[in-house]
């Protein structure tokens, strides 16, 4: 019986440009996005630049976390104090806490068993609700159908704001991820397609809408070295009216991306083949359901998820627990209590609770892998080995 001995949180090394261009930013000291020489463009303008060409937007601007460009985008888009929020109720912590962050109220919407919104439910939701902001979550990298999304916000009234933390360089039929709403909010933590530690990054076509977040994000009376950002002239009342909290993405930080930005489609390919390898080796595997993923969706699968549907919880912690045992790390999205960076809707007491039995249902048996690049092909046939044989396990003992 062969074990796993990879290690799932180690990403692979930052490219040698960036590492060349990081060194660069230490030895002139200048890592201040503001602080700059005459006839210097700061890294964080280049990254801005390079990224809202990368995604076809008209602005862009590089913040500190992912976290704080979703707090920023629902404050730019008019978000009052107590405003609903829709968004997904499976989802990680940073989403509703941005909601709070922002003074929102966040109203849950249920998830289907291929881990996107439930589209019949927002609209049901918006009409009991009354809600006008949606901060939608490509949870774990999948895409709702974000022609179906937009008609029905679209018809409504409903402001969407896209968090693509683990979407990046994906895309829906063609558009790139964060270009349906009227923001697109993506994060460069660690665990993310691009790493910077931290780090994030904000795109609109929407003038104010960026001109309020360049102001929150502490551009002071900066903001016209914002080479990305928007005309001056948006500025006039919006950089007196809006408050700053600072949220600024560093010159170090965006040296290190701006490389990896380049690499990311090859890197996605990369991705992607180790997501079908891991596919391919659990397909009709008994008692464990894969998730669907349509045609219309280019994906980018820094992870991977199954479902053991219908199982109850102690056969499903059993299979967590014999795979753990064999070093394969799964994450369990049904435990009663939060672990690490997992955690659902009814672990956040800061939200009132809310009935999500159809989400429950599917966070009962919704398992969750890392997929580092740092895996081969060959690690990913032993992982959908091992988990495929403890599966087989638990379920045949029940039988």
């Amino acid at each position: 019986m062969r074990n796993f001995t990879g290690n799932f949180t180690q990403q692979e090394p930052i490219p040698q440009a960036g590492i060349e261009a990081a060194m660069r930013v230490m030895q002139h000291g200048r890592l201040h996005r503001y602080n700059v020489v005459e006839g210097e463009v700061a890294e964080a303008v280049s990254l801005e630049l390079e990224f809202a060409a990368y995604v076809g937007a008209k602005y862009c601007l590089a913040v500190a976390s992912g976290g704080y460009a979703l707090a920023a985008a629902l404050r730019a888009a008019g978000l009052e104090q107590g405003n609903k929020v829709l968004t997904n109720a499976f989802t990680l912590a940073p989403v509703p806490g941005a909601i709070a962050n922002a003074g929102g109220v966040p109203v849950f919407v249920e998830v289907t068993q291929d881990l996107v919104m439930d589209l019949n439910d927002l609209q049901a939701k918006i009409t009991s609700s009354g809600a006008q902001f949606l901060m939608l979550s490509h949870m774990r990298g999948h895409i709702v159908d974000m022609d179906a999304l937009m008609a029905i916000c679209d018809a409504s009234g409903v402001l969407v704001i896209e968090d693509c933390a683990h979407t990046m360089g994906a895309n829906w039929n063609g558009v790139p991820s964060g270009r349906h709403g009227a923001i697109g909010c993506y994060s460069t933590q660690t665990f993310k397609h691009i790493n910077s530690g931290e780090g994030g990054l904000l795109v609109t076509d929407n003038a104010d809408m960026m001109a309020r977040a360049t102001m929150l994000s502490g551009s002071y009376m900066l903001y016209e070295s914002h080479a990305a950002g928007a005309p001056k002239e948006t500025f006039k009342d919006i950089s007196l009216d809006t408050p700053n909290c600072s949220g600024r993405m560093d010159n170090l930080r965006a040296a290190i991306l701006r490389p990896q930005l380049t690499g990311l489609d090859l890197q996605g390919v990369k991705w992607n083949e180790r997501y079908r390898r891991m596919e391919m080796g659990l397909r009709d595997t008994v008692g464990l359901r894969l998730i669907l993923r349509p045609t219309e969706e280019y994906y980018i699968a820094s992870s991977f998820q199954f479902t053991l549907p219908d199982w109850d919880k102690d056969k499903v912690r059993e299979v967590q627990k014999r795979c753990a045992a064999r070093g394969v790390e799964l994450k369990w999205f049904g435990g009663d209590k939060p672990t690490g960076f997992t955690s659902r809707h009814d672990s956040w007491r800061y939200v009132d609770a809310q009935d999500m039995p159809q989400t429950d249902h599917v966070l009962t048996g919704l398992m969750d892998m890392r997929l580092p690049l740092t895996f081969s092909l060959d690690d990913c046939d032993l992982l959908a080995a091992i988990i495929r044989e403890e599966v087989g396990a638990v379920y045949q003992a029940d039988c």
